[in-house]
């Protein structure tokens, strides 16, 4: 198991790079990063060719994955992807960068219930608030993103969005009240920043 922080985005509505945005002396993508190492396992970050140089100022080479550009997909599919593919034998527990409120006591939750129930044939562990899933702070099996690969050497990859994903999957899904919505805010626009 290796945790992945999805960085590589494009950030096109927040103007510039949102994993390094700064609260409290940390940019998101540290704080992130720090959230799934108390979990003991190793962290990878996941980004764009564009970010590489920048990132390396807070990380060391190894840990940074660059996007593989001869995948023809786009968006956090992309990324973790392109983290199996260096890692193909790896489960990962995939974060985005754009979580700032995200609970340690959710991410240690779901890394326990992957423990628990790693016997059976899930392939992914995710929340879900109100029926609807969220996929990017979630666990995803070698198993599972194998068959993704799949799909898209296949054509079958109709579309990148991790939900289409998830609908291909067998999915552990645990739900939570509509009171930690918040947890899961994606921070897209400088609007989303008022009151951090």
């Amino acid at each position: 198991m290796n945790g992945v922080i999805l960085c590589g985005g494009q950030s096109t509505r927040m103007g510039n790079d949102k994993g390094m945005i700064s609260i409290d002396d940390r940019t998101w993508v540290q704080a992130a990063s720090e959230k799934l190492s108390l979990l003991g396992i190793p962290v990878l970050i996941s980004v764009n060719k564009s970010q590489q140089e920048k990132y390396k100022i807070y990380f060391s080479s190894e840990r940074l994955i660059t996007d593989n550009n001869s995948l023809l997909v786009k968006g956090p599919l992309l990324g973790l992807l392109s983290v199996h593919l260096q890692r193909p034998s790896d489960d990962f527990f995939v974060f985005a960068c754009d979580m700032p409120f995200m609970e340690f006591s959710l991410i240690k939750n779901l890394y326990c219930q992957y423990q628990q129930n790693s016997t059976n044939t899930f392939d992914a562990y995710i929340y879900t608030i109100e029926g609807e899933a969220e996929p990017l702070c979630g666990i995803y099996t070698a198993k599972a993103l194998e068959f993704v690969m799949q799909m898209y050497y296949t054509g079958q990859l109709l579309k990148h969005s991790m939900k289409f994903i998830l609908e291909h999957l067998s999915v552990y899904k645990i739900p939570v009240s509509a009171d930690k919505k918040i947890c899961f805010r994606n921070m897209n626009a400088h609007a989303d920043l008022n009151g951090l």
